[in-house]
């Protein structure tokens, strides 16, 4: 498998971790606990293997940056968080860093 779908699948289970982690009302609930603990293994085995090919400066920033991104959004549509003009922005400036590295590390 393709070191960017490798990074993909991280995010992803980083993601569905963190959204597992707030449905399981401080770790008070058994289920969405568990699936946390799970995906979380997932999203961390799948960013060792992703280390075997990309820097981890790189690999770092995309995984948090884009996760963040994602939790922020979902955080708006899901639970009503606060969706102002400065985390818009806060949220755009993750995006142009990774887009960024993205091209830094073509180089």
């Amino acid at each position: 498998m393709s070191p960017a779908v490798l990074l993909a699948i991280a995010i992803v289970s980083e993601v569905i971790g963190t959204v597992l982690l707030r449905v399981s009302d401080g770790m008070s609930k058994l289920v969405p606990s568990v699936g946390m603990l799970a995906a979380y293994g997932v999203s961390v085995y799948m960013l060792a293997l992703v280390l075997k090919h990309f820097d981890i400066g790189f690999t770092y920033a995309v995984w948090s940056g884009v996760g963040t991104a994602a939790i922020a959004v979902i955080g708006f549509a899901a639970w009503g968080e606060p969706m102002g003009a400065l985390k818009v922005l806060s949220i755009a400036a993750v995006i142009a860093g990774v887009i960024g590295l993205n091209i830094s590390a073509a180089h």
